[in-house]
């Protein structure tokens, strides 16, 4: 990954009302609430100051409650939404600087889209859905087809090219409306909750493929959801928001460990922590155990940094020793049967 962001959006508002830019005015210089701004203006804060950055080829979760500003944010990235205020900038453009032609070639190019609809033409068949944003493109007809029938082969569907929708079930069809986006071949993937309206195995499923899918094409994805083991599962970092405004960014890690306030930790507070919390965040420095413990044996286990919570403890039942952890070859901490207990007590305790 490049270390600039391809993604950053700062002090980004959405105001939805007859004056936004009036009530945004109001809120700056008398510190209105969202409850006083819909009272006094009848208008509704969606997105409130709201500041983040997607890293290249990572996968950025957005989640919160029903109501708390995910979807309305992520739709401003390509302005299907005009922010009341903010910049927005992808891989140095500056989306709001754009005009009307330009910012359709944006869409097209840089930009793919998954909702949780599928929002398939029905008289197509799977393979000219796909091939859809190749022919808004102009792209020739043989060269779209042959891009399509490539993502169909990666999504694994390239049987069911000449078949219409509702000839699919729902994950397949789902697995087509990803394809379609990743058709264009854009640089980021925008996905609103695009599993949420699945069957429980069903979602599984298409997480599993979606990750495998990542892995391979290497793509920005801003991925919103309402679930937070689904965060967990295929994020590497995890932004909550509450009420229009971006309560902690982090990996699920740091989210489960050190959540920010009240909220976040009541929001986590049902997420396991055996396959979340990795040995390097519940270690003692080993110099600090050496001088207090004496030297280490040299037959005791060994893991590296980021081993799970739960391999931890399955070693720590089978050794009373304590556990060293190893980073770029070398032994950077000290891992205690007490360390582990306290974790896992902190835990339940939270829950």
């Amino acid at each position: 990954m490049s270390d600039a962001p391809l993604i950053e959006i700062s002090n980004v508002w959405k105001i939805f009302g007859a004056k936004p830019e009036v009530a945004l005015r109001a809120i700056r210089e008398e510190g209105l609430t969202k409850a006083q701004v819909l009272a006094k203006y009848h208008a509704v804060v969606g997105v409130a100051d709201v500041s983040l950055s997607v890293n290249r080829g990572e996968i950025f979760c957005i989640m919160g409650l029903s109501g708390s500003g995910k979807s309305t944010l992520v739709r401003h990235f390509n302005r299907l939404l005009e922010p009341t205020d903010g910049k927005i900038l992808v891989e140095g453009t500056d989306v709001m600087g754009l005009g009307t032609k330009d910012l359709q070639h944006f869409r097209n190019r840089k930009i793919g889209m998954v909702f949780q609809n599928f929002a398939l033409m029905p008289h197509r068949s799977v393979l000219d859905n796909v091939a859809m944003p190749l022919e808004i493109r102009q792209v020739s007809k043989n060269d779209r087809m042959r891009q399509a029938a490539a993502i169909l082969d990666i999504v694994e569907l390239g049987a069911w090219g000449s078949k219409f929708a509702h000839e699919l079930s729902g994950g397949m069809q789902q697995r087509v409306g990803l394809a379609r986006a990743l058709a264009a071949n854009p640089d980021v993937l925008l996905m609103d909750e695009p599993f949420s309206a699945l069957d429980p195995l069903i979602r599984r499923q298409l997480q599993d493929e979606f990750i495998r899918l990542s892995k391979i094409l290497k793509k920005t994805t801003v991925f919103i959801t309402h679930d937070l083991d689904e965060a967990v599962r295929i994020g590497d970092r995890i932004a909550i928001m509450r009420d229009g405004r971006l309560v902690q960014t982090g990996t699920a890690e740091e989210i489960v460990m050190k959540p920010a306030d009240d909220y976040v930790a009541d929001f986590v507070a049902g997420i396991s922590r055996l396959k979340v919390v990795h040995a390097h965040a519940i270690m003692q420095p080993i110099e600090a155990y050496v001088n207090l413990n004496g030297p280490i044996a040299a037959d005791v286990p060994r893991v590296g940094a980021k081993e799970t919570l739960s391999t931890l403890i399955n070693l720590a039942i089978n050794h009373e020793s304590a556990i060293i952890v190893r980073d770029a070859e070398k032994d950077v901490g000290v891992i205690t049967r007490s360390d582990i207990l306290r974790t896992v007590v902190e835990g339940t305790e939270m829950s």
